[in-house]
């Protein structure tokens, strides 16, 4: 028999792609994931909806993006993905209203 080297083998991540519908956390976002699959019984393709806690370390993902997440370590109760990149930007970013004499944004 020859010998192989063999290398060293990558841990390897789920990857999901889903649309984000909310940033109001801080370096979260919840991301929705639809996939479509035949029912067991009827056979009618019928779409599944699940929704993910992703990290968003640096905020940049707006509701209403499509991105890509990675399957990482638990981070907190809920948290087990991390957000890899934005695969779509959404054409429409929430504004936000400066008040000149407070300079809170509302």
């Amino acid at each position: 028999m020859a010998e192989t080297a063999s290398q060293p083998k990558q841990p390897t991540h789920k990857e999901l792609i889903g649309k984000v519908t909310s940033n109001k956390m801080k370096k979260t976002i919840v991301v929705e994931v639809t996939r479509q699959k035949a029912h067991p019984l009827y056979g009618r393709v019928i779409s599944i909806r699940k929704k993910f806690y992703a990290h968003d370390e640096k905020n940049e993902a707006h509701i209403g993006d499509f991105v890509r997440i990675e399957e990482s370590r638990p981070l907190s109760r809920l948290k087990r993905w991390k957000l890899k990149e934005i695969v779509r930007k959404t054409a429409l970013v929430p504004e936000t209203t400066v008040d000149a004499e407070a300079g809170e944004a509302r």
